[in-house]
């Protein structure tokens, strides 16, 4: 049986090609932590997160120092033992943030290169649902200086000519007024039968505000509204859910079960968007997704298809796998040598064995915070 050698940990700095602004934050760079988990018989699997916009090596230390110690020599098909040695060693440091990113990152790897070792693509090795394609929207409508709604509404259409049956735009930033003018262009360029998802991005501290705003919203029948409030304010998610026919969705900063419970239990979102790079890795993604199975409520992850188009495949509770056009504020796809294909707006799965890519390494060594050591590694 295959027990874990080394593991060894990165972080890649990647400059925007455009400074890009939020509801709540402008970005002009992204941190990744990326692992490379090595077996005694020469496999390696991978996992990778997105670890913020500055401070990347938080996330590395917690890797390096706190978590990669307790897989070294361990049997690399315990997988749910590994998690729970991880996750117990975490207890002083923090279960969420960054170190639950450093759990994420190391158990997807894990999970990589068990599919690899039994040469089986991992949507096939976690039980698919769906072997060839998965459903993906198409995110984007970013604030970027000088943009138009007509521009905004010549992005979407794009989009739509691709294939893309759904897509997603940013809002929260501007007026309720300026907002409405952005969604009603966004709205006009789709037509009425694709789905138009809104993402504010945390914009909101109270209901009030955020209902001025679902007034100006609900006319352009959204899918649904994206991160209302920040992660922390669960009741403020539920009530707002109770006042306007919107569907909320939220999730993709969660982190464990127990905090899905919650909102679950309050009925705070109808869709998760539960993130496996963020929550404690596809283990947990697994245990999330079926504990909003028995709540009917919907999976569509946050983030990274590269990690969650597989995962929507063999989740039948999971609708939408989130796809970035291009590389603009989802770079991370500079520092992989493969990237899936869409046909028709729907995300053609990789039939290699694992994740079904590598990291690029020239590209790793160009954007790695330590271009002299790129890597580090425990054994």
């Amino acid at each position: 049986m295959p027990k874990i050698q080394s593991v060894s940990v990165c972080v890649a700095r990647i400059p925007l090609d455009n400074v890009t602004s939020f509801a709540t934050r402008t970005v002009s760079a992204r941190d990744y932590c990326l692992v490379k988990v090595r077996s005694t018989q020469g496999v390696e699997g991978i996992g990778f997160c997105y670890a913020g916009s500055t401070a990347g090596n938080i996330a590395k230390v917690a890797v390096e120092e706190l978590l990669a110690p307790k897989l070294i020599g361990q049997e690399s098909l315990r997988v749910e033992g590994l998690w729970q040695d991880m996750y117990s060693e975490s207890l002083l440091q923090g279960r969420a943030g960054s170190v639950m990113r450093g759990i994420s990152i190391l158990d997807t790897a894990l999970w990589d290169l068990n599919a690899r070792s039994a040469k089986l693509p991992l949507h096939l090795y976690l039980g698919a649902a769906v072997t060839d394609t998965v459903p993906a929207y198409a995110s984007g409508g970013y604030y970027l200086a000088g943009k138009t709604p007509k521009m905004l509404a010549q992005e979407m259409a794009t989009y739509v000519k691709a294939g893309f049956k759904a897509v997603k735009m940013k809002v929260g930033k501007l007026s309720p007024k300026e907002e409405e003018v952005r969604i009603r262009a966004a709205r006009e360029a789709v037509g009425p039968d694709i789905h138009l998802m809104l993402d504010a991005n945390n914009a909101w501290s109270d209901v009030p505000t955020a209902l001025t705003y679902m007034k100006r919203y609900e006319p352009y029948d959204p899918y649904w509204i994206e991160e209302p409030f920040g992660p922390d304010e669960i009741d403020l998610h539920a009530r707002l859910a109770e006042l306007t026919p919107i569907v909320v969705a939220t999730g993709e900063i969660a982190y464990g079960r127990w905090y899905h419970k919650e909102l679950l239990d309050k009925r705070g979102a109808e869709i998760i968007q539960t993130d496996a790079c963020v929550c404690g890795g596809i283990t947990e993604w697994k245990r999330i997704a079926a504990l909003a199975a028995g709540y009917g409520v919907t999976v569509c992850p946050h983030w990274f298809h590269d990690v969650h188009a597989p995962l929507v495949a063999a989740t039948p509770n999971a609708r939408y796998v989130e796809f970035f056009p291009d590389d603009q504020v989802l770079n991370f796809r500079r520092l992989v040598d493969h990237q899936l294909k869409v046909k028709n707006g729907d995300l053609v799965l990789h039939q290699a064995p694992g994740l079904g890519f590598n990291f690029d390494e020239k590209a790793v060594r160009k954007y790695a915070l330590n271009k002299a050591k790129p890597w580090t590694t425990v054994k």
